[in-house]
Order: C-alpha cells, then structure tokens, then sequence
C-alpha cells in the first residue's frame, strides 16, 4: 500500500515537472528566393561557375539544401517555413512557372510557405498550378478567394495547426494588401487589412486552444512591425517583401534579429537565399514566448553545395543555357540596380533601362519615360554581359506602352512614385527625358515633387501641365501596377503590345558597348 502511495507520488511530481518544462522550437526560414536556383554574385545575379568555384558565390538551392540539413541536426525541434515570393526573377522561373519551386521545397521538407505578390505573376492559375503540386499548407489570410474560379475550393487557407514536438502550432499567412497595384491577381480576389485579417485568425486558433502562434507575412517589415504592435496572441513572425536584413552583428541591417515588439519576435532573412534563417524559441507552459534568438546565417562557400541537389539544378538548367549564355555587350563598370539606390533616387540601371526605353520609341515622337524602380531585379558587374543576365535584371516578360497624358499627369505619377520611398516601395520612378525634384519632408502625395523640366529642342524647360506629352512606360505600369493608376484607361491613346523590354535594353546596351553606367542628376533631393 505505502509502495502505491509512494509511486503515485513520484509519478505526480513527474507529471508536475512535465507540465512546466519548457517548449523549444528552431524556425527555420526563408523569404523572397525569387528563382535563385543557382549560386548568387555579390550583386544578387548570375555567378559563373569559375567564381563559385574560387568561394566568390553565395546561396543556391545546393546550399540551401545542406544549410537546411546541417540546422535540423543542430536541434531535435525545429519546423521549415517561407515567407513567400518563391517566383520569378531567373529563367528558371520563366521556363518552369512554380514547378521547379514546388519539386524543391518538397525535396526540402518545407512545413509551411505564404503566397508572396509574385506568385501571382502569371495569374491565379499558375499560383492553383503550384498549390496543388506542393506537399504542405500555402497560406493566405487576408484574402477572399471565392469568387476566384481558379482558386476557390483550392488547397489554399488562411491559417493550419501542425504538431510538433508534441504542441500544437498555429501557421497564419499574409499577402500584400496591395496586390492588384503589385502583381495580376485579376479582378476577383479581394485582399483586406492584415492586421483585422490575422487577429480574426489569432481569435479563432486560441478559442481552439491554441497558444503559440507564428504569422507568415509577406508584407514588409514595417507592416510586420505594425502588426506585432496592434495584435495580440501573436508570438512571432516571419516576414518578407521587402527583402530585410535583420541581424545584430552586420552594419547593413536594418534592425536586430529578432526585433521584439510588443512581445513579438519579428524575422526576416533578406533575398535570394543568401541566407537561412534560424530563430530559437522558447515558450512556458503557458504558452508565452519566454525567449528569441538566433540570426540569419549567411550562405557562402563555407557552406558545402548538397551534391545530388546540384546535380537537379544542373540538370533543370540545360534548356536555358543557349539563352542565357548569349554575349549581347561588355559593361565598362558594374551598374547598380540595388534596392537601396533604385527605390529611393536615381540609379545607373534606372539610367540604362529608361534611357533604352526612350530610344527604342523616340521616333514616334516619344519624349518622356518612367519606369518603376522595383521592377529592376539586379545589379551587372563589369565585364561580359549575358542575355540572362539582362533577363536577371528584368524578368517579368514586361513590354513597352506608349501613351499620351497631361504634364499635370506626368506630375501625378511622380508625386505616387516617391510617396513609399520610406517604405523601399517598388514604385520609385526612374526617368529618362525629364528630371524632378522631391522633397522628403513634405507627406506623401501632397506636393512632393516641387519642380519638374522635360527635354525639348532648347535643353529641358519647366514641365507645362496642360500640355499633352507622349511617354513610355512598361504594360505593367501603364496598367495601373506600383499604384501609376494616372497611366490608366482608354483616353491614353496607348500601345501596349510594344517589344519586351529585356530584349529593348539587351539591344540598347549591345549598340552601345562597352556601356558605361552613369548617373547625372536628374533626379535630386530638395
């Protein structure tokens, strides 16, 4: 009898100390790969296989897939997730659409990804292609599909509880609001404020018991920042969009990993699988997040390349090399395409890429071209210039709009252009044939820009906004994309079927090679 008692003693203060232990988990994370199968420059493109070979490389889905392995050895807890935008950016994703991303992050063991503004690139129907062919929950909060045919009835949520170490997590997913003015979701998807769109999830996962809840958002690390703010239940998340680096020992990034608002752990891992991000978490029985760290681990030669996932990339690549290894000119000096310069000021890419535009069309009396800074993907060292690196920087298959608009128009555009120059929006114009100036310190869309000249026969004179001016743009643009919704509509006079505009400047940089990147002031700061 006093054996039992005994036993059942010990065994309730085993129990006891059970139910206090506390919960570990490692986050493992990606955000924004943007079709990097391949090893990385220092400038986000191509890197030969000479240079990877002497450790000058970075990421690369051979990498990834070692990084992966050797983090999941490092603990015996650990989920795998992504913070969207697996699409576009490379030939890959030109040639494969979402197969090749779906193939590899089966391959990975992803737990859980967010749809990202480029999975929508090629419509609905590519992202149905990509949600039906992958193993694990994509996720989607804070949009309304019903009205979608390609997407209603899909495999797609807003939010999943996996299991794991035995506790229950709750997985929510986050897409840009702004989808429509960023990518072509079409007309049936209505997308709504992330923050109502998580902590209606965050209620409806706690009244099931769920206490440890991560966000997947593909929004922004602002918005994240915002979210953690006026949320709760939340304990971390894992961010993407605007390609952040979050690190407490590097002195480009832009804030610490994990950044803790209101409780909350924010993450996000930059681009292009340069780095893998590993947050280690620590939650009391209740639930609550007790501790956060960790850091995003930088993908470099240290990092041995998974051989048989080499040997796929190798493989997928064949189809694309005629293409992509086409000599079309020599670069005198890298140009510049860095989110840092393009989205904020001017930038030698902007130069080039508008410059191109502008020639290409100025016979048919086109005198101004805008093109948006986001749509520039990476920079191009000196040296050799391939057509795939041409098609690195400009991916979106976009071509050429002319159209006619108002000088007041003109103006409009560019007061919507540098109006998310704090946020790294990809709206930032870049110009040829007419110069502005802006003025930081006045708020978005209220008279930003304070002087604009355009080209004419006697050098370039004050902008006249009721004058009609002939522009170009890209069909993206003209179409409404990166908020441009002045471009739009059917009293433009436009053309939007011109050529592609990575074959446009492809031709513009071979007419004048070797091309020397410049900047000259067209655009400047008040």
């Amino acid at each position: 009898m006093s054996f039992r008692l005994l036993t059942s003693a010990a065994l309730m203060a085993l129990s006891a100390g059970a139910a206090s232990a506390d919960y570990k988990l490692t986050i493992l994370h990606t955000n924004d790969f943007h079709a990097r199968f391949e090893p990385i420059s220092k400038y986000d493109s191509g890197c030969s296989a000479e240079d990877n070979e002497a450790g000058k490389c970075f990421g690369g889905s051979a990498r990834i897939a070692t990084a992966i392995s050797d983090a999941r050895a490092r603990s015996n807890n650990s989920i795998l997730l992504d913070g969207g935008d697996q699409f576009q950016g490379t030939l890959f994703y030109t040639y494969y659409k979402g197969k090749l991303a779906a193939e590899l992050m089966n391959r990975f063991g992803y737990d859980a990804m967010t749809v990202g503004n480029h999975e929508f690139d090629n419509g609905p129907e590519v992202l149905r292609g990509f949600v039906d062919a992958v193993d694990f929950p994509v996720l989607m909060a804070n949009a309304d599909i019903s009205g979608e045919p390609a997407l209603k009835g899909s495999a797609l949520r807003k939010s999943v509880v996996l299991e794991r170490g035995g506790e229950k997590l709750g997985i929510i997913g986050l897409t840009p609001q702004d989808n429509p003015e960023l990518s072509s979701p079409g007309p049936n998807i209505i997308f709504t404020d992330p923050v109502d769109a998580v902590q209606a999830e965050v209620d409806r996962l706690t009244a099931e018991g769920i206490d440890k809840i991560i966000v997947l958002s593909h929004s922004g690390y602002t918005v994240d920042e915002r979210i953690a703010a006026e949320t709760s239940g939340v304990d971390v998340i894992v961010g993407g969009h605007s390609h952040t680096l979050l690190s407490d020992t590097s002195d480009r990034a832009a804030g610490p990993y994990p950044t803790m608002i209101n409780g909350v752990a924010i993450v996000q891992a930059y681009a292009y699988g340069r780095f893998l991000g590993e947050l280690n978490v620590t939650f009391d029985d209740d639930g609550t997040l007790t501790e956060a760290t960790g850091a995003p681990l930088l993908l470099d030669a240290s990092v041995a390349e998974d051989s048989a996932v080499k040997a796929r990339i190798t493989e997928a690549a064949q189809p694309l090399e005629e293409i992509r290894n086409q000599v079309v000119a020599q670069a005198a000096a890298a140009i510049d395409a860095g989110r840092e310069s393009c989205r904020a000021g001017e930038c030698a890419m902007g130069n080039l890429v508008a410059d191109a535009m502008l020639d290409r069309v100025a016979d048919q009396g086109v005198t101004v071209a805008i093109t948006n800074g986001g749509g520039l993907r990476a920079s191009i060292d000196a040296g050799d210039i391939t057509m795939g690196e041409v098609l690195t920087v400009l991916p979106f298959q976009n071509t050429l709009s002319t159209f006619e608009i108002s000088g007041q128009g003109l103006i409009d555009a560019l007061e919507n252009g540098v109006s998310q120059v704090e946020d790294g929006a990809g709206r930032f114009p870049q110009v040829s044939g007419l110069s502005f100036t802006w003025d930081p310190s006045k708020p978005p869309m209220e008279g930003r820009i304070t002087e604009v000249q355009v080209a004419s026969e006697d050098g370039f004179v004050p902008i006249d906004p009721a004058a009609t001016y002939l522009a170009v743009t890209n069909n993206y643009v003209r179409n409404g994309g990166d908020g441009y919704k002045v471009f739009t509509g059917d009293d433009k006079n436009a053309y939007d079927f011109g050529p592609d505009l990575a074959d446009v400047t492809a031709a513009y940089l071979a007419a004048n090679s070797p091309y020397e990147p410049y900047t000259d002031g067209r655009i400047s700061k008040k």
